[in-house]
């Protein structure tokens, strides 16, 4: 199958919404790794008196995380699939989170009203169609010297990673595919990972977008090597307060 781009990708997803929260909650340690990315943003004072962006937050999981680590900044949560924001904004939020529908390429600035202190992508840029204009675009709605972490599959070098990766998906990802009616988002999953940059090439990219201080960083158990948070600084001086 081609990977499910745009239109396609947005209507996979809102049909997939209702079981996702399911779904994700097979795999150990799904949320705990993404409170583990946003804890790497370095945010401080619970994040009071910052803005956060959550660029790709699907059914809310990577907006709790970030709320878990700041729970006192603003929060304005982004996504282009309608099912899965009904999904998210369903759930009991404080009121310093906003749910925004917009597709990361086609976002508009004034829909998220201003400039953030730090951003957020948890398994978005291997979803869209021009992560480079994407990144770009993230760049330009930080502050100077503002903080990104993507967190996203992004396999290591060599064919271990690879076989553990595809180990899962013929286990996991894609008989839960077809338990629930959406193969084809889940092969899409699958495939989206295998054909998306490795964590050094995606590293180099978000360099190329302009962005300072990169590290790649692990995350733990089955998904070393598999999954990994980017930390980076957009180009800028640094505010008085981290």
């Amino acid at each position: 199958m081609t990977l499910l781009r745009d239109d396609d990708l947005f209507a996979a997803f809102d049909h997939g919404a209702l079981a996702y929260d399911r779904l994700t909650a097979v795999n150990p340690g799904y949320r705990r790794d993404l409170r583990r990315s946003a804890r790497r943003l370095g945010l401080t004072d619970g994040g009071r008196g910052r803005r956060l962006l959550d660029l790709g937050c699907g059914t809310g999981a990577s907006t709790a995380a970030l709320l878990a680590v700041a729970p006192e900044a603003e929060i304005v949560a982004v996504d282009a699939s309608a099912g899965m924001l009904e999904r998210a904004s369903a759930k009991r939020w404080p009121a310093n989170v906003t749910f925004v529908h917009a597709a990361a390429e086609a976002m508009d600035p004034a829909q998220v009203r201003g400039r953030f202190d730090a951003a957020f992508a948890a398994y978005l840029f291997r979803n869209v169609s021009d992560p480079d204009q994407v990144l770009c675009l993230v760049r330009e709605l930080l502050v100077p010297a503002g903080r990104l972490a993507v967190h996203e599959y992004t396999l290591g070098s060599g064919h271990f990673h690879r076989a553990v990766w595809l180990a899962v998906c013929g286990a996991v990802v894609l008989p839960a595919g077809r338990l629930t009616g959406d193969e084809a988002l889940y092969r899409h999953l699958r495939r989206s990972v295998l054909e998306f940059d490795t964590a050094t090439a995606f590293a180099d990219r978000v360099r190329r977008a302009g962005f300072g201080h990169v590290r790649v960083l692990p995350l733990p158990g089955w998904q070393t090597g598999i999954t990994h948070t980017f930390v980076a600084q957009a180009p800028g001086a640094v505010r008085g307060r981290t």
